[in-house]
């Protein structure tokens, strides 16, 4: 018999500078039923990475402040963590499949909820695939 567990329920690192779009990605985020946890830049990203081994999807802005803006993050993440899969998001770039790391998605903002949920489901269960 097993126990619910924090791997049962998938986690998203959501990472974006302006506060309110990112208590806004958090609340779609939980209200899909995934645990959200948050991150104001990538140097905060990485740190909480470390500590959280459980985060196997990122959902970050491309353009933030800081010693890396998203798309330096996402190749990041995957250089260190294969496993998390990364949505990236901007109202200001366009990025293309191939700016990302393998398996990376890029959704526009704005986005609206069920698309950003859609791909994050996709993600999930393409890991289990």
């Amino acid at each position: 018999m097993t126990t619910a567990t924090s791997q049962e329920t998938p986690v998203v690192l959501v990472v974006e500078d302006d506060p309110l779009l990112r208590m806004n990605a958090v609340d779609m985020i939980e209200e899909a039923g995934f645990r959200a946890i948050e991150a104001p830049n990538a140097d905060d990203a990485i740190r909480i990475l470390e500590e959280h081994s459980e985060i196997r999807l990122i959902f970050t802005d491309i353009d933030m402040p800081g010693s890396m803006d998203g798309l330096a993050l996402a190749h990041a993440v995957a250089n260190r963590w294969p496993p998390v899969r990364i949505v990236a998001t901007s109202g200001h770039f366009k990025v293309s499949e191939s700016d990302l790391p393998n398996g990376g998605q890029f959704i526009p903002k704005p986005y609206r909820q069920h698309q950003l949920i859609d791909m994050l489901a996709n993600l999930q269960s393409s890991r289990h695939a």
